[in-house]
């Protein structure tokens, strides 16, 4: 008895180019932040080419929800195919789209202090930037507007501790995070303050941003300042505000372990000063 081969249904090919598109654009991806991160090429071309991978995402997904049009009016194979495609993209678009909105939502600045009025200035990190970077001069009152009308919680740290105290704890934080400090000079009493200037890497992108504290003696203990800015761009996306805002909070609790540690430390007992020979009594006669 001879078997009957029912005809497969053909696969769409729409769907088959819409995975293979989908694939390229997170392998397109995958290599434009390797690059970035790297420093292989200059940021404007490495840049060029993650929004190139981005795109061939947005294409992907346009053909993969065609693909899965066509499908199901005429019942082709191929269901798949258009899923991962779907998928892919939305993975790949999702956090730009979302990066979207905060940058319509926030103000386009990209130089974030916590002393507007006299922030903490760039040495060091000023002959580190390239000659296509941000000035490392503060915008001025415009841009202080800006940033209290958006992140009104951005201030001074002040806090009852010793200007070096507040700096060794500075320094820590800043160590933990493993970010590259390019100087680390401690505050003398009286003579001048304490600074650190360290370059920050984003999470995922791997932008370089500058980072600069200050540390500054006052009547009843120290004052920590903060200026965190992007070397490119004027839109930051919120991200140096953020950065400010935890340094400031983990500085603070780094003096608050540290002075806790001194507190439970037994109070060291005064030496005790020998007793000096007393001369012997002479004999009555």
């Amino acid at each position: 008895m001879t078997r009957r081969h029912l005809p497969e249904e053909p696969t769409s090919q729409l769907a088959v180019w819409a995975r293979r598109m989908a694939f390229f654009s997170l392998v397109a991806t995958i290599l434009a932040i390797i690059i970035v991160r790297s420093g292989l090429l200059e940021l404007k071309p490495a840049l060029a080419t993650f929004g190139g991978a981005l795109a061939c995402a947005g294409v992907a997904f346009v053909l993969a929800f065609a693909a899965f049009v066509v499908i199901w009016n005429q019942g082709l194979r191929g269901m798949g195919h258009s899923f991962a495609a779907i998928a892919i993209s939305l993975a790949l678009l999702g956090y730009p789209v979302y990066l979207g909105v905060k940058a319509y939502q926030l103000p386009g600045i990209s130089d974030i202090t916590t002393d507007p009025s006299d922030p903490p200035r760039y040495d060091a990190l000023a002959k580190a930037r390239g000659p296509d970077a941000n000035p490392i001069i503060y915008a001025g009152a415009s841009i202080a507007e800006q940033q209290q009308a958006a992140y009104p919680d951005i201030e001074p740290l002040e806090v009852e501790a010793s200007p070096r105290m507040a700096y060794d704890a500075a320094l820590a934080v800043i160590n933990k995070r493993k970010w590259r400090v390019l100087e680390a000079r401690a505050p003398e009493a009286g003579r001048r303050d304490g600074r650190i200037e360290a370059v920050a890497v984003t999470l995922i992108m791997g932008f370089r941003d500058d980072v600069v504290v200050r540390v500054r003696a006052i009547p009843d203990g120290a004052r920590v300042d903060v200026r965190s800015s992007s070397r490119y761009g004027s839109h930051d996306l919120g991200t140096n505000a953020a950065r400010v805002r935890s340094l400031i909070e983990d500085i603070d609790n780094a003096i608050d372990t540290e002075a806790e540690r001194l507190a439970k430390q037994p109070a060291k007992k005064a030496p005790v000063q020998p007793k000096r020979n007393q001369p012997a009594p002479t004999a009555r006669r």
